[in-house]
């Protein structure tokens, strides 16, 4: 019989049960961890402890449910996942941490809070998550405050209205009480498409990360923070300029960029993002730009075209100010990669063309140049990246390196790792 070994992790300290065998003396290794048997009745006594940072970075642990030692005894490793136990905790505690603050502070600024939280998560740093929220946090209000109930039959009414965003909140969390939150999706996403540029896409944003906490567990807090979302994504709904008829061009992004005309620099609105798009309502010249593209076509190639272009774009327009506002030209139509699978096909064509829309938008109203590179690319390291955002702390550059390594395992084209290195030199 072979002697087998199941484990079960806290954070700092490993536990383990042994049947099957006296394997009294033996040692034992779990790579980076390596035991010594005591004695056999009281189990394992761990020689090496494992840190945070270490047990977020085991590869050879979050890969391989089963190791050999070199004795030849099989060691049962399936409970030793991060999603399982270090990820679960982290998230979870994140966003009690964040639970009754404002969706948006300091004037019409997004909460960035939850966010960046399950980016880092996304990035294997759940160490960093606590310290990161606390920090974070400080800068916050309350929440808003209810006011009267957003009915079935009169949503559409209440749509852009931010005063409602609570209100917002409460409905679409008694509706993940009628229905499975996939469900729900489902439902609201092709409603809430076309103001998907709505607060500068962070409605799409909050959603779209809560999304994904969502998918590794369901928890009350995690379905509570998709219901903040979606009302955001409600109560910012905002409609770019556009033709009426919808029609399908037959262009990619990377080909249709070339054809928007930038807003004039004395059109040009100065302060946030959503200011800045507003200066297009009444420039004849964007309304065409929804129906430049073909949103029919396969959803993955074209978030990847679409992305690539404005990663492009950014590096090539940052010189001129404005980094923030191309940032979520990328983040923007990456976080449609997270809802896809939730999203049934005859509703995502829609979702492509408005968020190829609103990111046309930003670069018509903040871009100067559609001449990209040449740049020089340079194949950074996946750790080194996320190392230089995580101690960096802006909530933006950690976003977007984690969106920026997301698209490049989907397109492994340098210009995303060149970018997510460039942002963190910008904003710390």
């Amino acid at each position: 019989m072979v002697p087998t070994v199941s484990a079960g992790q806290t954070m700092g300290q490993s536990f383990e049960k042994v049947s099957g065998a006296d394997l009294t003396g033996r040692e034992i290794s779990i790579f980076p961890i390596r035991f010594e048997i005591r004695d056999f009745r009281g189990g394992i006594r761990m020689v090496k402890r494992i840190t945070r940072r270490d047990f977020a970075r085991s590869a050879a642990v979050t890969a391989a449910a089963t190791y050999f030692s070199p004795g030849g005894v099989a060691i049962d490793n399936s409970h030793l996942q991060p999603e399982k136990t270090v990820v679960t905790d982290a998230m979870d505690q994140a966003l009690e941490i964040f639970a009754n603050t404002g969706t948006e502070f300091g004037g019409g600024f997004s909460n960035h809070g939850p966010m960046g939280a399950e980016a880092l998560v996304a990035m294997g740093r759940a160490d960093a998550v606590k310290g990161w929220s606390e920090g974070y946090k400080q800068r916050l209000g309350p929440h808003e405050r209810q006011g009267r109930p957003v009915a079935k039959e009169e949503w559409p009414r209440a749509l852009g209205d931010f005063n409602r965003v609570a209100d917002w909140m409460a409905f679409f969390l008694r509706e993940m009480q009628e229905a499975a939150w996939q469900e729900v999706l489902k439902q609201w996403t092709p409603r809430l498409s076309p103001g998907l540029s709505a607060a500068a896409m962070h409605g799409l944003l909050r959603t779209a990360h809560a999304v994904r906490s969502l998918a590794r567990k369901e928890t009350s807090a995690r379905r509570r923070e998709l219901a903040e979302g979606l009302a955001y994504w409600a109560a910012r709904y905002q409609i770019l300029p556009t033709h009426s008829d919808k029609r399908s061009g037959r262009l990619t992004p990377s080909e249709a960029v070339k054809q928007i005309e930038f807003l004039p620099v004395e059109r040009r609105l100065r302060g946030s993002i959503v200011a800045g798009l507003r200066g297009l309502d009444g420039f004849e010249p964007f309304t065409g730009v929804a129906d430049m593209v073909d949103p029919k076509t396969d959803a993955a190639r074209f978030l990847s075209d679409l992305t690539e272009t404005f990663a492009n774009s950014y590096l090539a327009n940052v010189r001129y100010g404005n980094a923030i506002a191309h940032i979520h030209a990328v983040t923007g139509p990456s976080a449609v990669r997270l809802l896809l699978p939730f999203v049934p096909p005859e509703a995502q064509s829609g979702l492509l063309r408005y968020s190829w829309q609103a990111t046309a938008a930003i670069f018509a109203a903040f871009g100067r140049t559609s001449e990209f590179g040449p740049f020089e690319f340079k194949e950074w390291k996946r750790e080194d990246l996320i190392d230089r955002a995580v101690t960096g702390g802006d909530e933006h550059a950690i976003k977007f390196t984690e969106a920026c390594l997301r698209e490049y395992t989907a397109n492994p084209k340098p210009v995303y790792l060149t970018a997510a290195f460039d942002v963190v030199n910008r904003l710390g």
